[in-house]
């Protein structure tokens, strides 16, 4: 693509000065749009940027890439890092501008693309990794908010994060940070960066950086909080006490299997369950919940230039990334009458009988006893994912015959390896329940070779690949009275795969409730863009840009943009874009894909609990059939900048998405089960075991909301500068259908789909004086409205970060970072009987030690 960091990504934002017919060193200098005295308008044109310099990175405090950018305003909601630990992408970090998905945000490195995680998140989300992306190297990040598929293709739907790395560096620089949580978790975090240079591009003729960052952070258990670690919550609104009934005879929890055991304690059934009676054995799970996965990353980026001739220049780029993320992936498992194995043979899932048969030691009675047990002596699952990313790209640009032009070739891969252990095999289950050499009822009698023989390991292979061919070119086509009128066009190809598969022992029937995740599929995508910078009048200038996408498995898609940009006043700015863009379906969704995941649903028809919560299976698959989701984006928005060192930027947004892909709601197949045979399996009792999906194009989705941006600086004399910064985004608008063929739900301030709080702000007031630096920054994110018959309302959470840094020499530098400086504690949210923790870091105050040296 043309020009990413000073055309592509810049074109998208504005145009006054798109493409200046100058020579290829001064071109080389370009990098956002300047010519005005407003301060955002070096970042900010016909559609909002927002840049985040290296400065403000290091000054954050953040270790990763993925820390800064979540906490920016526009990520609305439904993105996750890897708090998120029940997924199938444990240990990743997404980003989902405007609430509306992580697969609707495209994220590229020096403006191009990279590979997507080796799977799907949640069985559907396709993403990139911003964990596996480097953090010493960045230069600075800006991020487009506003479609941008004329510009890209798929996926801008709801905006571009470019992150920009350095491509020359002087000398040599290393950071050392250390951190420990201050709340007696115990958790600590080490990270270090170094980056060195050789050569000056412009003075040598050519130029080396290299950067390396390395991180490792303790894991977080549940049971290591010390406000968690009992799983009672009771003090709070409609709270339970959240401990997990278990080891019962057929469906009465009270009807206890066996006696107090291992963590089995004596439970009053109304603590867990109001308006139950008796006592049941139950468990905490606190010690079996991992908040946060110890992970241990390092990040390589590399890149080179090389002067070939005065108006031509070769460059390369090399990124890698290995990544290890370990978890308690849950309690040991629990076996019960929904207990299931897969059968590849008829893709599908065949129940195996929980039964102690007459003669089994748990078993005195005269007839079979069904049964639920959980199998603590084997030990919690152990979850352990190791990923491997890296990008190699080579080009070559120039300028010749009034046209600047690019090309480069890239290939990019994303690769996982999941281990488990303590997973149950289900040949040996089905004979030590046969034969009773397995005691259910008091664990503790169990030989080791008894429970070896129980004990699997498994092992889940997934990569993601990406090739890439682009070109662009740029020229003035022609001086207008009000300036030149500029045009830039350009081709690219890419080839993306995805192969996700599962373990062998899944494939064989031997894992017992496995969940499955399989995608397989590869695409070749052409495009032709192009479009045009021009001046209408003094001041007020138009672009048109349009692209043109086919796809080899669902045919073509184009995408057209129009934007204006008004300078009215030296203080004053006007602007506006309409665009249509379009999200291609992804693997999961339309290629050869099958997902077994477990979730719970409401049925009114259960027999022995109706309209009581019920674990069930679902089976999905994808719909080749698809089209791809379209989109209709419309931005205005206004700058005032009264002075060189003060501004106020406030934009409107509106995403209009048609054909928005997913699966029937669980509420809707059940509703509809007379009517549509095939998609529910009951049991011999009738109860809902299984739910059977597929991928289409269902509902509309309509977004819209305000950007607030505020910049003031003071600089004194004697009390040196402080500079004042913040990003305020409201969502006015969040709506689709609750469920299919109804009208929309607004759900802007409620968990209807997903968390979307109202507001959502972030504001910095930095002061240097002499030798100290120092930060203070307010993150808030407000409350919304639970999707529970209760209705209540889960409070704004806002938490403040202070960086205080000192100049040792002119050199050196040590800095105290505190996060979550006042240890605000996540709000309550008694729809899941647990704090939320989507929007907010279970750590508490956590202290960290920066040195930084630069030779």
């Amino acid at each position: 693509m043309f020009k990413p960091s000073s055309i592509a990504l810049a074109i998208a934002a504005a145009f006054p000065i798109a493409f200046p017919q100058t020579s290829f060193a001064q071109e080389a200098d370009k990098v956002v749009i300047t010519g005005s005295n407003i301060r955002v308008t070096e970042k900010e044109g016909a559609a909002a940027v927002q840049a985040i310099t290296a400065k403000e990175l290091r000054a954050s405090g953040k270790t990763s890439v993925a820390d800064v950018l979540r906490t920016i305003s526009a990520n609305s909601g439904n993105s996750y890092n890897e708090q998120y630990t029940g997924s199938f992408s444990a240990g990743t970090a997404g980003l989902s501008l405007r609430g509306i998905g992580q697969k609707n945000t495209l994220i590229l490195v020096n403006g191009k693309r990279v590979s997507s995680y080796a799977t799907a998140q949640d069985t559907q989300e396709v993403f990139v990794d911003l964990n596996s992306l480097p953090m010493a190297a960045v230069q600075r990040i800006e991020i487009l908010k506003d479609g941008a598929s004329s510009i890209y293709g798929s996926d801008a739907v709801a905006g571009v994060v470019n992150i920009i790395l350095n491509k020359e560096f002087s000398g040599t620089e290393i950071t050392a940070q250390i951190g420990e949580a201050a709340t007696g978790t115990g958790q600590a975090e080490q990270s270090v960066l170094f980056q060195t240079g050789w050569g000056k591009l412009q003075n040598d003729g050519y130029s080396i950086a290299l950067s390396v960052d390395a991180q490792k952070r303790d894991k977080l258990q549940q049971s290591d909080v010390s406000w968690l670690r009992d799983s009672d919550f009771r003090n709070q609104t409609n709270g339970s006490l959240g401990w997990v009934a278990t080891n019962y005879i057929g469906t009465n929890q009270t009807n206890w299997l066996g006696g107090i055991q291992g963590p089995l304690q004596s439970v009053p059934y109304s603590a867990i369950t109001p308006g139950k009676s008796g006592q049941v054995l139950a468990y905490n799970p606190a010690p079996y919940r991992t908040l946060m996965p110890g992970i241990e990353r390092v990040h390589t980026a590399l890149s080179g230039n090389l002067r070939i001739n005065e108006n031509t220049e070769a460059y390369a780029e090399w990124l890698h990334s290995y990544s290890n993320a370990n978890e308690t992936f849950s309690a040991p498992l629990s076996v019960s009458s929904s207990l299931r194995a897969w059968n590849n043979a008829t893709q599908s899932l065949v129940s195996i009988p929980v039964v102690l048969p007459v003669g089994n030691s748990s078993n005195p009675g005269s007839t079979p006893l069904p049964f639920s047990a959980t199998l603590f002596d084997l030990g919690p699952r152990i979850k352990n994912d190791r990923v491997t990313f890296y990008r190699a790209l080579a080009g070559v640009k120039g300028y010749s015959a009034g046209w600047d032009w690019d090309a480069s070739a890239a290939q990019s891969s994303s690769s996982m390896v999941e281990t488990v252990s303590n997973f149950v095999n289900r040949y040996a289950f089905q004979q030590v329940l046969a034969n009773g050499t397995y005691n259910f009822a008091n664990q503790s009698l169990n030989s080791d070779d008894v429970r070896n023989s129980l004990r699997l390991s498994t092992r889940r292979p997934a990569e993601s690949k990406l090739s890439t061919l682009d070109f662009s070119a740029s020229r003035e086509l022609a001086n207008l009275p009000a300036g030149p009128l500029s045009f830039a066009g350009g081709a690219q190809w890419r080839r993306e795969a995805m192969n996700s598969q599962t373990s062998t022992a899944v494939l064989s029937g031997t894992e017992l409730r496995p969940a499955i995740n399989i995608i397989d599929g590869q695409r070749d995508v052409t495009a032709l863009f192009g479009e045009f910078g021009i001046p209408v009048i003094k001041n007020l200038n138009l672009n048109l840009a349009g692209r043109f996408d086919h796809y080899s498995d669902f045919g073509n898609a184009f995408s057209p943009k129009a934007g204006i940009r008004y300078q009215a006043a030296d203080w004053l700015l006007l602007r506006a874009t309409a665009s249509r863009g379009f999200r291609a379906p992804s693997f999961p969704e339309i290629t050869k894909s099958t997902t077994v995941s477990y979730g719970s649903v409401l049925d009114p028809r259960d027999p022995i609990s109706p309209n009581q919560p019920r674990g069930v299976t679902n089976i999905t698959i994808a719909n080749p059939n698809l089209q791809p989701e379209h989109s209709n984006n419309l931005n205005f928005g206004i700058v005032i900048a009264p002075t060189a060192t003060s501004s106020l930027g406030i934009d409107y947004y509106r995403i209009t998405q048609k054909g928005v892909i997913g699966t029937e709601s669980a509420d809707t197949i059940i509703a509809n089960e007379s009517t549509s045979p095939g998609k529910v399996s009951r049991d011999d009792q009738g109860r809902i075991t299984t739910l059977y999906r597929q991928y289409r194009n269902q509902g509309d989705r309509e977004v819209s909301g305000l950007d607030i941006d505020v910049r003031q600086r003071f600089n004194t004399v004697n009390y040196g500068n402080i500079t004042l910064n913040g990003q305020l985004s409201y969502v006015l608008r969040f709506a689709q259908p609750l469920t299919d063929g109804v009208a929309l739900t607004n759900g802007a301030g409620t968990n209807y789909f997903g968390s979307i709080p109202k507001w959502r702000g972030v504001t910095s007031a930095d002061w240097e004086y002499g030798q100290w630096t120092n930060t203070l920054t307010w993150n808030y994110v407000g409350g919304y409205q639970q999707e529970s018959a209760t209705n209540e309302y889960v409070s704004s959470y806002a938490t403040f970060d202070l960086t205080t840094s000192r100049k040792l020499s002119a050199n050196t530098t040590v800095s105290l970072v505190v996060q979550n400086l006042t240890d605000r504690r996540p709000s309550w949210d008694s729809s899941t009987n647990f704090f939320d923790i989507t929007q907010a870091d279970p750590r508490g105050r956590f202290v960290s030690v920066k040195f930084n040296h630069r030779f």
